[in-house]
This record gives C-alpha cells, sequence and structure tokens, in this order.
C-alpha cells in the first residue's frame, strides 16, 4: 500500500508539473471549447465568454489529458476534443447548479445567473451540453459516446438525490457517498476513463484509470465540503458557509451529528428545518465543528479517497506521467481554493 501525505510544495508542484507535461495542449482544450460554444447569438457569447473567463483550474481536462499521454496517446487531437468535451460538461452543470442554489458567487466573482438571470443560465447550460454531445458524436467512437453520456445522466441523478435531501439531518454517510460519487466523482472516474479508452486499453487498465479518477474526484468533493466551513472566500473563491445557507447536510454536519449531544442536536435541527440561515447561526455551527474535530475526520475519510487513487496506478509501468499523476493525488487535500 503506498502513503501519499507529500509537502504542500510538493502538491503544488504536482498541478504545475501535470499542465507541462501536457505542454500547449490546454491552452488548445480552451480554443476547441471557444470554437465550438462560437453562436451569432449575443447573449449567448456574451454569457459563454464572462463564464469561461472567470477561470478555474481545470482539474478535470487536464486528467483527460495526462491519462492520454500515460497510456501513450500522441498523434492526433482526440484527447483535446474530449477534454474539451469533459470541461463543458462540467461547466453546463455550474451553471444549471448556480440556478438551483441561487448562488451570487462563482469563482470570486458574480455568477451568470445574478447578472443575467435564471432563465438564460438554464438555457446557456443546456447550449454547452448541446456542444459537447456534438464533440461525442464527432468523435466516432460508441464506447466513449456511452461513457460520456450516461455520466452526465449520473451527475442529474445526483443532484437531484442531493436535493431530495436538502435540511435532512438524518442522511446516511452512505447517501452522501452516493450523492458526490454521482454529482462530482462521476465526471472525475469518466475524464480519466477517457484517455484509456482513445489508446484501446484493456479493460484492466481503463478500470484502473477511472479508479484513479473516481477516488479522486470523493476526495476532491469531500475537500470542497470541509473548506465550506473554515476557508475564506478571498482563497476559496465562493461564500463561505455556502452549503449551509443553502441546507446542504454535507460530511462535516454528519460527523457532528454523529458525536453531538442530545440538546446540540436539536439546536442543529432547528437550524436546518429553518428556510433561511444566520451568520450567526454559521458561528455556532462552526464552533460545533471544532469541537468535535469534524473537519480533521472529513480530511481522514478523504486520505482514505487519496491512498486508493495513488494505488490504482500501480498496474503501469514506471513513467514520469504516472509520477505526476500519483503525487496529484494529494491535491484534493492540501488546496485551499
Amino acid at each position: 500500500m503506498g502513503s501519499v501525505i507529500p509537502l504542500k510544495k510538493e502538491i503544488d508542484n504536482s498541478y504545475i508539473e501535470l499542465k507541462s507535461l501536457v505542454g500547449n495542449k490546454l491552452d488548445s482544450v480552451s480554443q476547441q471549447i471557444k470554437y465550438k460554444l462560437a453562436s451569432e447569438i449575443n447573449l449567448i457569447h456574451k454569457m459563454t465568454s464572462y463564464h469561461f473567463k472567470s477561470g478555474g483550474k481545470r482539474i478535470r481536462p487536464l486528467l483527460t489529458l495526462g491519462a492520454a499521454k500515460l497510456c501513450g496517446y500522441e498523434n492526433g487531437n482526440r484527447d483535446i476534443n474530449l477534454a474539451a468535451c469533459i470541461e463543458l460538461i462540467h461547466n453546463a452543470t455550474l451553471l444549471h447548479d448556480d440556478v438551483i442554489d441561487n448562488s451570487d458567487l462563482r469563482r470570486g466573482i458574480q455568477s451568470s445567473n445574478a447578472i443575467w438571470g435564471n432563465q438564460s443560465s438554464i438555457l446557456v447550460g443546456d447550449y454547452l451540453f448541446s456542444r459537447c454531445f456534438e464533440i461525442m458524436v464527432e468523435d466516432g467512437s460508441h464506447e466513449i459516446l456511452k461513457l460520456l453520456s450516461s455520466t452526465s445522466s449520473k451527475i442529474a441523478q445526483g443532484e437531484v438525490l442531493q436535493l431530495e435531501y436538502k435540511g435532512e439531518l438524518d442522511i446516511l454517510e452512505e447517501t452522501y457517498f452516493n450523492i458526490i460519487n454521482s454529482k462530482t466523482a462521476s465526471l472525475f472516474a469518466a475524464a480519466t476513463r477517457v484517455g484509456a479508452c482513445i489508446t484501446n486499453k484493456s479493460k484492466k487498465e481503463k478500470d484502473a484509470l477511472e479508479s484513479y479518477g473516481r477516488n479522486l474526484g470523493l476526495a476532491f468533493q469531500i475537500a470542497d465540503d470541509a473548506l465550506d466551513y473554515y476557508s475564506t472566500k478571498t482563497i476559496f473563491g465562493k461564500e463561505i458557509g455556502k452549503d449551509f445557507y443553502e441546507g446542504k447536510v454535507t460530511l462535516p454536519i454528519i460527523f457532528l451529528c454523529q458525536k453531538a449531544n442530545s440538546d446540540e442536536k436539536k439546536l442543529l435541527e432547528k437550524i436546518f428545518k429553518k428556510k433561511n440561515r444566520s451568520k450567526l447561526e454559521l458561528y455556532e455551527i462552526q464552533k460545533l465543528i471544532k469541537k468535535y474535530n469534524s473537519i480533521d475526520l472529513c480530511f481522514e475519510r478523504a486520505e482514505h479517497f487519496v491512498n486508493i487513487s495513488f494505488n490504482a496506478l500501480n498496474i503501469f509501468n514506471p513513467s514520469k506521467e504516472k509520477t505526476i499523476l500519483q503525487k496529484l493525488t494529494s491535491f484534493s487535500l492540501e488546496r485551499s481554493f
């Protein structure tokens, strides 16, 4: 079993190394996205340009490019096109999520729905989905079309499941993991499996890369949910306590409920049953989370998935690509954004 506890500097470097590893291909992904989203409809042009200029680490397309390189893909643009497809799926869900969550911020700036309204954001999100499906069809692989279309379905199901349990304090850990496996980890898994699909690798290698991506995605989402209770807007790029204000019961709250006494549980139930929650109530919850070390428990659980992700690549021969992808697994634990 591998141990994955590198220093922060090494983790930051792993992200930079992955970008360096794929060369200018990430820029080519951005150009492909820009080309695919071109429209004579002025509002579509404005919204898509604004949304994609807001930044983001582009982790998912980077994973597709890195996985393809690990599998020896060299000639052609399928890795670039499918990485663009992965990023379009991700951003379509972001536009929809901000409407569902009534979010005002995305990556530290005003969200698209805050500027242009919910109706426009939903329709432009649909436009992104339509463009990414064009890329899938143009690629010509039935296997990849099936993989990415089923992944889009899983993401939607995860969002609906999360909405179904909104404000429910008695949500099981199993249900929480079903939610994040669908709405986050499934796209990470698809992003990495695609790299093996375009190189016709064996099922064993495809499954290994899928496991790598899925477990990386699980760790990524757990860290994201933990950061929501202890990071700051300046470095996190979104409203702190966003999940709390929206009534989403995530892993820090699940662990808190498991340890809280009866009076504290009654307080939690009262707060989460309310239509709206205050900053003072967030502060009270943060104190309880600190009291019961819920954040530490979250990162212990996330580290479990990091280790699975790291070890999933053991079937591949030693290489620079393998080393960088394995080092990247701890990025999800140490990031502050």
